[in-house]
């Protein structure tokens, strides 16, 4: 877990960036543009808008499932810029998370004041193997 925490801490450092350069009231696209190049700019591989298909029955589905970014083929990042986060945003990221395989994802809120406030940190305690 160490090693997802470590990419966590490396995002919100970028998201904190990206944040305090911008402010809040932007669009959720200028805010994903912005980490993303912050985020390759550190070194990290992002896969932006990833694909994430549905497996029922043996049978893959194409459903439209997109996380904003994924790092390392690790770390889900959902990016909203919204008034308040609701339980809809935690299923939304929580699905991805599944579906990747992964342990854990950051649901970041970029229409705060203050950033921290937008922050939720989204745990999978039973990642299927790949």
């Amino acid at each position: 877990m160490k090693e997802y925490n470590d990419l966590a801490t490396k995002c919100l450092d970028a998201a904190f960036k990206v944040h305090r350069s911008l402010g809040s009231g932007l669009l959720e696209s200028a805010y994903k543009e912005c980490l993303y190049y912050e985020l390759l700019q550190s070194g990290l591989t992002v896969q932006k808008e990833y694909a994430l298909p549905l497996v029922y029955r043996e049978v893959k589905l194409e459903c439209g499932y997109r996380a904003d970014l994924f790092i390392e083929n690790k770390l889900i990042v959902e990016i909203k810029a919204v008034d308040a986060l609701n339980d809809i945003h935690l299923a939304q990221i929580l699905t991805y998370i599944k579906l990747a395989k992964s342990k854990l994802g950051l649901l970041i809120n970029f229409n705060v004041v203050l950033l921290k406030d937008g922050i939720r940190r989204v745990i999978n305690d039973k990642p299927q193997s790949p």
